[in-house]
């Protein structure tokens, strides 16, 4: 993407604690094995700012915290926890927005087996320019298509 190396360690660091917040999510709802509730729906969708919240007080030279709490915003606004749209949303939590559905959506969860890579790339190629940040997209893309880089299971 063209990104300095000073982003791309940012994009680095909030990606390893990005889903951080996660840990005031109930186990049993993480685990649930079938669809979740509403209300469950809406605990889950906390977990950005709860990250938020245990990172803001950290004196990161870059804002980690703010992009872990940004990483489920979307670009037309559909995204949570504050509905954010296009620019209003960093760089660096739209880079993580597209790579966490790719890995979310490949990967096996305790509530559906893994939709397979071609699943989740087709997901963010349609949703291009629309929900994910266009440039991401490609790089994405790129990284699977032509760098032949592989999701290790976790």
């Amino acid at each position: 993407m063209g990104l300095s190396e000073e982003t791309q360690a940012t994009v680095l660091m909030a990606g390893v604690v990005h889903d951080i917040g996660k840990i005031q999510v109930p186990a049993e709802i993480l685990a649930n094995p079938g669809h979740l509730s509403a209300a469950q729906f809406e605990i889950i969708k906390m977990h950005p700012s709860a990250g938020y919240d245990i990172l803001k007080e950290i004196s990161f030279t870059q804002p980690i915290a703010e992009i872990v709490k940004q990483h489920h915003e979307r670009l037309d606004g559909s995204g949570y926890p504050d509905g954010l749209t296009g620019d209003n949303i960093l760089i660096e939590a739209q880079i993580i927005g597209v790579a966490d559905t790719v890995e979310a959506m490949a990967s096996h969860r305790p509530y559906r087996p893994g939709l397979g890579l071609d699943a989740a790339l087709a997901e963010i190629t349609e949703q291009r320019g629309k929900t994910y940040n266009s440039d991401a997209v490609d790089a994405c893309i790129r990284l699977f298509k032509q760098k032949n880089f592989v999701l290790e299971p976790i």
